[in-house]
């Protein structure tokens, strides 16, 4: 399993403070595919269109609109080339996290860093007037604030961040079935989660690629998930459902709980590599900001 680099996480809580907000204010989400909303935005693709700004020409074929042609170069070349301009269109942007009860755990804790994570990814959305979307999760879509828009609502998104709960057992086929059903038109979805579900995650993923969406999945986990420190005779119990188990932890068992661990990382990874998800591994050692200006930036997410 490839991780992250380990940095110094941040002590403080704040989850957007003025520096980090003032480094977000360069930044945009991206999406590889054209998206077209319904108002007018500041997003910019190329698209036929009459905007004022020309970006480049294609061959024309049978059923173009005719005043898009430039009939300065058929005069030279007696070639039918289209005009293509840049057209403002606006991004759906929508984030869902987890909010199950195993993602209140951890130190540094998962829940609060899906949240620093899901908080900067709506600034940056906020601010470039893209229309976002947030959604916390358990068994059920619990809590959600949709379409949102500019950057006045910027205080809205962290108070609702804030009071989001970790609560419920996590299901995310379920989850994303009910997503799937409601969700309406493209754009880009961000999953935030330990994927530490025990109905699995492969036909969750199935649901949201029937969305036709520019789907990222980011895989976050603590350093006591991954280096567990356990040793001797232990009861241990299921933060979710309370299930017992007990064990006696060995050294060759920790190697084995490991071994295992990578495996489900390396495959939900394949899985989402697969099906064209751009798939991220984090541990909350990473600091927050480092992900989101760094690595989301290297996997095409941020621009």
């Amino acid at each position: 399993m490839a991780t992250l680099p380990v940095e110094r996480q941040r002590d403080d809580d704040e989850l957007l403070s003025p520096e980090f907000m003032a480094k977000l204010e360069q930044l945009e989400i991206l999406s590889r595919r054209i998206f077209i909303g319904r108002m007018k935005g500041e997003r910019r693709s190329k698209k036929k269109g009459e905007s004022v700004e020309f970006a480049d020409y294609r061959n024309y074929v049978v059923g173009d609109d005719l005043r898009f042609l430039d009939w300065n170069i058929y005069a030279r070349l007696e070639r039918l080339l289209l005009k293509l301009f840049m057209e403002e269109e606006d991004l759906n942007v929508t984030i869902l996290m987890d909010m199950s009860r195993s993602m209140d755990w951890g130190n540094p804790h998962k829940g609060l860093y899906v949240k620093h994570v899901a908080a900067a990814l709506a600034y940056i959305g906020l601010v470039n007037y893209d229309r976002v979307s947030l959604y916390g999760y358990s068994d059920t879509l619990a809590w959600e604030m949709r379409g949102v828009r500019g950057r006045r609502l910027v205080a809205q998104v962290v108070k609702f961040l804030e009071d989001m709960p970790f609560e419920g057992t996590s299901d995310l086929t379920e989850v994303a079935r009910r997503f799937a059903v409601r969700y309406r038109g493209k754009g880009v979805v961000v999953l935030l989660s330990d994927f530490l579900d025990k109905s699995g995650y492969e036909d969750g993923i199935r649901y949201l690629l029937s969305c036709d969406l520019d789907l990222y999945a980011i895989q976050v986990l603590s350093p006591d998930e991954i280096d567990p420190a356990l040793a001797g005779d232990l009861k241990l119990k299921d933060i979710e459902d309370e299930d017992l188990a007990e064990v006696t932890i060995s050294a060759p068992l920790l190697k084995k709980y490991k071994q295992k661990l990578q495996a489900f990382c390396a495959e939900l990874k394949e899985h989402c590599t697969r099906r064209g998800i751009t798939y991220l591994f984090t541990n909350t050692r990473v600091p927050f900001d480092t992900l989101v200006m760094s690595y989301l930036r290297q996997r095409g997410l941020l621009r």
